[in-house]
């Protein structure tokens, strides 16, 4: 088993000293979901939500989660990103929209937890300017799909 890096000798949480890593180009790419009644969906991309266009509100969130991180997850470094990317596929037969969010960084550490934050909050989002016509909305099926940089090198979702 790895040993985890954000733990001490004495088993104590700690942030990971990236001083000594060299800066390089890091991306990744998460997804998840969100389904919802065929009126929902139908409201959305009518944009008749009456709080008023859900994609470019949560679109908007999902960029500004990822710029804020670190502010939200304890130990992740703050990061000068370069590019964050949030977008939506509908599903009509499935009833569901699918969130994908893209970030880039040149930098020490890389950017799996802005990408997966940026997707996360754009589907808060969208519950919550939904949540009046449907609180049954489901969020599901977060994950990582790609990331690219440092160490680690490259992983792609099977």
């Amino acid at each position: 088993m790895k040993k985890l890096s954000h733990v001490d000798e004495q088993g104590r949480a700690r942030m990971v000293d990236i001083s000594g890593k060299e800066a390089s180009e890091r991306f990744a790419v998460a997804r998840g979901s969100i389904s919802m009644k065929p009126e929902t969906l139908a409201m959305i991309q009518e944009k008749t939500v009456p709080k008023g266009d859900v994609f470019s509100v949560a679109r908007i969130a999902g960029i500004m989660a990822a710029k804020k991180t670190s502010d939200l997850i304890p130990l992740c470094h703050p990061l000068a990103i370069a590019s964050v990317t949030v977008d939506f596929t509908i599903d009509e037969k499935k009833g569901k929209i699918d969130i994908e969010s893209s970030v880039k960084v040149a930098g020490q550490t890389g950017v799996e937890m802005e990408a997966l934050t940026a997707v996360s909050v754009a589907a808060l989002t969208i519950y919550d300017m939904c949540k009046a016509i449907d609180k049954e909305m489901a969020i599901s099926d977060i994950v990582l799909v790609e990331k690219r940089g440092g160490l680690s090198g490259t992983y792609k979702r099977s």
